[in-house]
């Protein structure tokens, strides 16, 4: 085969390579660009037919809706707080008891491991009951308290830390930190916690966007509308006689941005954290 031959094929699959990620792009962005032209579009052109592929004028009367019947700022401050704090909770507890799994032997570690992964089967909807009784027993109804500290610690989070540890942290270090008289949350501190920065981004991601999201928990906990978060507060944009889509969607398109902003911060420890140790020396 030659040369000639040889470079064809491969300019034909670098081709077909790059229009199926154009294409998956497209497919990915077009929810997010659809929304936004929704928000900029008076009720009546959402429902004409076809309806508006273009930017309308209407994005700050929309959006003025949206401030004038619900409290958005109020409820945009409520699920930042819950969702930073419930985050950098699940960063500290989440990576300590990785470290742990990862590096240390105790009795019964296995056997704990899995009683963790085991509780990742089980569908959170099945907690909701037993929770709501242990928040209404701590007098936490209508309080952030009930949705950041149930959040503070996650399976998955444990899973993944302590995947991520035990492929990059070498226990040849562990140990030598150990002779030299480290204290264990010293060894964690000093050596585990820069190398896992991008473990710690990856799923700084998920929870933020897990809590960020989040709708049934806070509807069962959180009954006055000074306490809503935004998930909560947008169900208040819904008439049942007049539904203008324009201000629903204007109120979620920019109920979204916070968790792009947070998404491109983090992007570049995301896809790092993702590729470390694919390519081996």
């Amino acid at each position: 085969m030659s040369e000639k031959t040889v470079s064809n094929k491969l300019s034909i699959s670098k081709f077909f390579v790059y229009a199926l990620l154009v294409i998956a792009s497209f497919l990915s962005v077009f929810p997010l660009y659809w929304m936004f032209v929704m928000a900029t579009n008076h009720n009546s052109a959402i429902n004409s037919v076809p309806p508006a592929f273009i930017p309308g004028s209407e994005l700050v009367t929309n959006f003025t809706n949206v401030i004038n019947t619900i409290d958005f700022w109020g409820a945009i401050m409520n699920s930042l707080i819950v969702s930073v704090v419930a985050t950098i909770g699940v960063l500290f507890l989440c990576s300590l008891a990785g470290f742990a799994f990862a590096k240390f032997e105790f009795k019964g570690k296995n056997v704990l491991f899995l009683a963790i992964l085991v509780t990742m089967t089980i569908p959170p909807q099945l907690g909701l009951i037993p929770q709501y009784i242990i928040i209404s027993k701590l007098d936490w109804l209508n309080d952030l308290k009930a949705i950041i500290v149930p959040g503070l610690i996650d399976a998955f989070g444990i899973f993944w830390m302590r995947q991520y540890i035990s492929s990059n942290v070498p226990n040849e270090l562990v140990d030598a930190a150990k002779i030299d008289g480290c204290s264990n949350f010293r060894i964690y501190w000093n050596i585990a916690v820069p190398v896992i920065i991008p473990a710690f981004a990856t799923l700084a991601i998920i929870k933020f966007m897990y809590v960020w999201n989040d709708f049934l928990w806070p509807l069962i906990v959180l009954r006055d509308e000074s306490s809503f978060t935004i998930q909560v507060a947008l169900r208040g944009l819904i008439d049942n006689y007049v539904r203008d889509n324009g201000m629903i969607l204007s109120g979620t398109f920019w109920a979204t941005v916070p968790l792009i902003v947070i998404f491109l911060l983090l992007n570049k420890l995301f896809i790092q954290s993702l590729t470390e140790g694919a390519v081996k020396s």
